[in-house]
């Protein structure tokens, strides 16, 4: 029987956030960042385990205290995060099968809702591809030049912002990051590589709230939808 298992790409140092750690560690109502993806990942009954590709010598990840229903397995990550979604699903490969499903999860991303992963699961359990949780665009875009001057308006129309989990078949996904990285090619999530060979993943609406944690105000971005979650 196919099964799912979910990986998770944390081996980042989230630069940009201005931290004395890296952003997945950063505390969030009470446990970091990582910990709400983890947990909701790993406790979802479908899942069969979690694998979570770190940075080499990540002195943070035993100081947190992790739970969850699902096996947990660590592995190195690397520089790209195509390089430690590679690592994770190499773990992963070792007690699964190719045809099993891979939820791939940003480390950075708390807020992800059991009703979108439930819904994301059901609408791509028979699809040929896989696909991933977005939302439409729903803001004017700007094409911006060198001094940040305004280029021209980019039409939205059809456009999707990408989230995660990003779900496609174990096999599959290993031998599209795994022809990128033979090409020295780099790509900014899994959609992208399974493109590269063809492939068109499905789009499943997702919540707006599903942010990932990037500047540091997104944190009580974040503090808010959770508290939100918790109320339903």
């Amino acid at each position: 029987m196919r099964r799912v298992w979910a990986a998770i790409p944390a081996a980042g140092v989230g630069a940009r956030m201005g931290a004395d750690v890296p952003k997945q560690y950063l505390p969030l109502c009470g446990v970091p960042v990582l910990a709400h993806g983890l947990r909701r990942l790993g406790d979802h009954p479908k899942v069969s385990g979690v694998a979570v590709a770190l940075a080499p010598g990540d002195p943070y990840w035993q100081r947190m205290e992790v739970r969850c229903r699902a096996p947990l397995w660590v592995t190195s990550g690397g520089a790209l995060r195509s390089d430690s979604v590679l690592a994770a699903l190499s773990v992963l490969a070792i007690h699964g099968d190719g045809d099993d499903w891979v939820l791939v999860h940003d480390a950075a991303r708390p807020c992800l809702r059991r009703a979108d992963l439930d819904r994301l699961i059901g609408a791509l359990w028979d699809h040929p591809v896989g696909g991933l949780l977005a939302v439409p665009v729903g803001d004017t875009l700007k094409r911006a030049g060198p001094a940040s001057e305004v280029l021209g308006t980019v039409a939205r129309d059809g456009l999707w912002q990408a989230q995660t989990p990003q779900m496609f078949r174990l096999g599959a996904l290993i031998a599209a990051l795994e022809q990128v990285a033979a090409g020295g090619g780099v790509v900014t999530d899994e959609s992208q590589a399974m493109e590269r060979m063809g492939l068109a993943p499905r789009l499943i609406e997702g919540h707006a709230g599903n942010i990932k944690i990037t500047r540091p105000e997104d944190l009580a971005r974040a503090a808010l939808y959770l508290r939100s979650q918790d109320q339903e």
